[in-house]
């Protein structure tokens, strides 16, 4: 084990901890797994207990969806268990994505969300419900939908929920997490370039967050080293909003980075307090 790893013994006070955000982007050469064991390093280095990596870790949505399709796995597969490896090596929580082989072999793969606990346990996955068919991509060439949101799981910092990249424009999938309990949503990203998309991004976060008194997590992909503004694809700016829709940490526009916050869930029960939305719903007339 790294001598800076900490074992599942070490977790940290309930409520309480350090999450490390992987604001990276697709390997030149392909190994993502070495990616994943230079950001855990990292993120144990630093004392965190969670790390965060972006939509589309384990195969990019550059690829043709032939050749996405012949890379899928399943989630018992060999990339799955190098990712659950890791996290019990460095005594990490990590939410990683997949390119999740679909159990019918005529139809495309599932984009997939896995959280793995720090004695490398699955402890949950989500394959993402609303696929970006817009502004000229599809993402549905390449993916088959899900078909059932993420029941939030408890961990040693707070219930935690799964969403992907462009649930985050759809407030019921946020609404439903937090009616379940959640108090940490995270949802790895692509986030493409364009035009007020960077708003739209921290604007959507910041909403979820106030809207359901909860953290929300954002990691979005960035561009490999070099890649020009004109060629940009990916706005990075990786943050953690909390419960009051205060933008803590900020990743950069180009830059591969791990991005560092506390989470606090005092600061969830003090909004839900504050602002009791939850309690005040009319679902009946919704």
């Amino acid at each position: 084990m790294n001598p800076a790893a900490k074992t599942p013994s070490d977790a940290p006070a309930d409520g309480v901890c350090f999450i490390g955000l992987a604001q990276c982007a697709h390997p030149a050469d392909g190994d993502v797994i070495a990616l994943v064991e230079r950001y855990a390093r990292e993120a144990a280095e630093a004392e965190c207990d969670l790390l965060v990596f972006p939509e589309c870790l384990m195969t990019p949505f550059e690829s043709a969806p032939e050749e996405f399709r012949a890379t899928a796995e399943p989630l018992d597969g060999p990339f799955c268990k190098a990712v659950d490896a890791i996290a019990a090596r460095y005594g990490l929580w990590i939410v990683s994505t997949a390119n999740e082989r679909n159990e019918d072999p005529a139809r495309q793969p599932y984009n997939t969300a896995r959280i793995t606990d720090d004695a490398g346990v699955c402890r949950g996955f989500y394959r993402k419900t609303h696929l970006f068919d817009a502004q000229g991509k599809r993402e549905s060439d390449c993916v088959s939908a899900g078909e059932a949101l993420f029941a939030p799981i408890d961990t040693p910092f707070g219930r935690i929920g799964l969403s992907i990249c462009y649930d985050l424009r759809f407030p019921e999938v946020a609404r439903a997490a937090a009616v379940a309990g959640c108090d940490i949503l995270i949802n790895p990203s692509a986030w493409v370039t364009g035009p007020l998309k960077a708003e739209h991004w921290q604007a959507l976060l910041q909403a979820r967050a106030i809207e359901n008194g909860m953290y929300m997590v954002g990691v979005s992909r960035v561009d490999p080293p070099g890649t020009s503004i004109a060629d940009k694809k990916h706005i990075g700016y990786s943050c953690v909003v909390d419960p009051f829709g205060i933008i803590h940490e900020n990743g950069s526009f180009f830059g591969e980075e791990l991005v560092v916050d506390e989470i606090d869930l005092v600061n969830v029960r003090e909004a839900r307090a504050a602002i009791p939305v939850l309690e005040h719903r009319r679902p009946e007339l919704y």
